[in-house]
């Protein structure tokens, strides 16, 4: 090879260094953060499924204002504490749009970094209303709130199951205690009065007393609000020890793995959840997609997930650059056209419609739609 062939090859891997630095430089990061460890980490690669098929399908189409997305994912186990640990990270990594986080426990302190630093979220998964209640700018919510979810719960309970003795249990945190307490308060004021109201631990495993104290005031319909660990467990030693009583819970109960838990004892479960997006004829194609990964599209986050990442590109387009503030401004002032629907956000950062379905879950973790009367 002569010199001036070495002179042609130095300058053609310059180039392709240069050109390989170009599209980093321009590249639009989006956290992905949520559980990738802990007891709901199946709830997080729902988030992080349907995050990740839409920044694909984004980038396949050309990307965003010329800038293709890149998803980085952060582990916060569902935790507060790690929560404020990855809110810190991602802004050191100077990423200024996030898809989560998924417990609404650790959304909240985690968007306060946000909200100070010039960071848009986006949840998908978080139902508490006091993570919007705040009159924070850059936060939003492609889900529904607690506020919404608990009266659909406890309306379906007053009004159709028609119990003559409830109990309403809850893991003590913000999302569990939140939306029971809705719950609560919906079916007091439609006449029923709640037998037995009262928190158990997260990670426990022995539900031997709440289950003698609810056979004990005869209860015949429970609702619990929580995650799936500890009503897999309370639905299972319930049907041990023989108590008789229909259970209940929210989206956040909503998993296989409940079923691997519970066994038998999740037949018939009754479980609020979004609509089943991935039935929706116009979402097929996405569908299909889906599972040529061999991906479950069937989870309650996944869509809403995938249009968490939509709305934040299609702002950035709107707004003509990722100029958070900018950004903000464009989703609040438009709606967009997703696989959940059409979405637009009120000044809170919260949808303006959305629903929550009753379905009855069943022992092979399938659902159908319980019936209205």
């Amino acid at each position: 090879m002569n010199k001036v062939q070495i002179c042609k090859l130095v300058a053609a891997i310059a180039m392709a260094s240069a050109a390989s630095y170009s599209v980093a430089a321009d590249s639009i990061k989006i956290a992905l953060a949520g559980p990738v460890t802990g007891s709901v980490a199946q709830y997080g690669e729902m988030q992080f499924v349907g995050a990740k098929m839409a920044i694909e399908q984004i980038n396949k189409a050309g990307g965003v204002n010329g800038a293709l997305l890149e998803g980085v994912v952060y582990d916060d186990a569902c935790d507060p504490k790690q929560a404020v640990a990855v809110a810190n990270k991602v802004v050191n990594d100077e990423i200024k749009f996030v898809v989560g986080h998924l417990c609404s426990s650790s959304t909240q302190p985690a968007s306060d970094i946000y909200e100070d630093e010039g960071i848009i979220m986006v949840t998908p998964a978080s139902t508490s209303p006091e993570i919007t209640s705040r009159g924070y700018k850059l936060v939003f919510r492609t889900i529904g709130l607690d506020s919404l979810q608990g009266p659909t719960a406890g309306n379906y309970i007053a009004d159709v199951v028609k119990p003559k003795t409830i109990a309403i249990i809850h893991d003590k945190q913000q999302y569990g205690e939140g939306i029971a307490t809705a719950v609560k308060q919906t079916v007091e004021s439609k006449g029923m009065k709640v037998a037995v109201f009262e928190g158990i631990n997260a990670g426990d495993k022995d539900f031997s007393s709440i289950i003698s104290k609810l056979k004990q005031a005869n209860v015949d319909f429970v609702y619990y609000g929580g995650y799936h660990p500890e009503l897999g467990l309370i639905l299972r030693q319930s049907a041990e020890k023989g108590l008789k009583a229909r259970f209940m819970g929210p989206e956040g109960v909503g998993n296989k793995d409940l079923s691997a838990i519970a066994g038998p004892a999740s037949e018939g479960l009754l479980v609020t959840l979004p609509k089943a997006f991935d039935l929706d004829p116009k979402n097929q194609a996405l569908v299909a997609a889906f599972k040529a990964k061999k991906e479950d599209p069937s989870g309650p986050f996944v869509f809403p997930s995938y249009a968490a990442v939509q709305v934040i590109a299609d702002g950035i387009k709107l707004a003509s650059g990722t100029d958070t503030t900018k950004v903000a401004s464009a989703l609040r002032a438009n709606s967009f056209d997703t696989p959940t629907g059409s979405l637009s956000f009120d000044a809170k950062g919260d949808l303006k419609d959305f629903s929550f379905v009753v379905y009855n879950w069943h022992q092979d973790a399938s659902k159908t739609e319980a019936p209205l009367k």
